[in-house]
């Protein structure tokens, strides 16, 4: 009998998450029943998100219970259906968590076509969650505007990198900041930031006044904290701040302080807005067709950060918060069927 392999939450995180907040698991694989698939997990997506899925308090989403298996997005094969619009052998992308096998609701899934612009493991880099993020982020939230400046932090990640190039795509001048100076090459070299600052090696609110002589029209954080509170310095009257993530503060155990310069929201009259990707599932297609296009016309790059092994998954975590990550941070679980 085949076995399912699962992370579950064991307890809540003090600090960065260590192996002991989970358990492992092994239990028979489950047959689905009426109206349900059983899917067999490939690829599963590591996101900042998933550390904040373990503290106890309700965001976007309940948190995940302890005993349950983690949450995580997954791109998946069919492996059985009880379902007529879904036969054994496509791909399918959902929220199914750290295992190997998950049963789903038609309603959880989305389809991929069976022809994609990039190959099955970069999916997660420039579609799905992280692709949206990037685009509505940007453009419906930041509405960036030609010949403005844009400044993007943890700029080096899968979300930061894919809308730096969207804001040159869109005419911007761009500024990214980044942990090292290998990260900030590969953003001015590779992928057409006009400066990147390495926020580990220079003040970042001297550096970005020097890259960015005519201040900052976008400022896309990923970070918040000091880094927010040194772009916020340089904004320019009716500046867009869009609020995506706040990493550095993701394992504080204290609540930091906020940046101490919110007053010059009003006095540029700038507006700093948050926004959550979820609320723009239904224009998913058209983010992907777009983003699509772009890839094709080889104006979008992207990195993919592969692990091999479902039980690297709680390690590989860590990744994403001290830096090590190069692009996207995707576990393989299993080879993709021929």
């Amino acid at each position: 009998m085949a076995l399912n392999r699962q992370w579950r939450l064991a307890a809540r995180p003090s600090g960065l998450p260590k192996e002991s907040d989970f358990s492992w698991h092994e239990e028979p694989v489950a047959e689905p029943g009426d109206g349900e698939l059983l899917v067999r997990n490939l690829y599963l997506s590591l996101d900042p998100a998933n550390r904040g899925w373990m503290t106890g308090r309700k965001t976007y989403i309940d948190p995940v219970g302890i005993g349950d298996v983690m949450f995580g997005s997954t791109i998946a094969v069919v492996e059985s259906s009880r379902h007529q619009d879904f036969q054994p052998g496509e791909i399918v992308s959902g929220f199914l968590g750290w295992q190997d096998y998950a049963l789903a609701s038609p309603r959880a899934l989305v389809k991929l076509p069976p022809e994609l612009p990039v190959p099955l493991e970069d999916y997660f880099a420039v579609f799905g969650h992280v692709g949206m993020t990037a685009y509505f982020g940007l453009l419906d939230v930041g509405r960036p505007a030609e010949g403005e400046t844009l400044v993007v932090s943890a700029a080096a990640g899968a979300v930061g990198s894919l809308v730096g190039q969207l804001g040159k795509l869109h005419g911007c001048r761009v500024v990214g900041i980044a942990g090292s100076d290998e990260k900030c090459s590969w953003l001015t070299a590779e992928l057409g930031f006009d400066a990147a600052v390495n926020y580990r090696r220079e003040p970042v609110a001297e550096a970005l006044a020097a890259s960015c002589p005519e201040g900052i029209d976008v400022y896309f954080d990923n970070v918040g904290g000091e880094i927010l509170e040194a772009a916020l310095s340089g904004i320019n009257d009716r500046a867009r701040i869009v609020v995506c993530g706040m990493i550095s503060q993701y394992n504080a155990i204290e609540p930091p302080p906020g940046p101490r310069n919110l007053g010059n929201l009003l006095i540029h009259r700038a507006r700093m807005e948050g926004f959550i990707v979820l609320d723009y599932f239904l224009r998913a297609s058209e983010a992907i067709d777009a983003l699509g296009a772009w890839v094709s016309e080889g104006r979008l790059r992207y990195r993919v950060h592969v692990v091999e092994g479902l039980e690297e998954a709680p390690a590989a975590l860590n990744y994403l918060f001290d830096g090590r990550n190069e692009g996207k941070l995707v576990i393989k679980l299993a080879e993709p069927p021929a």
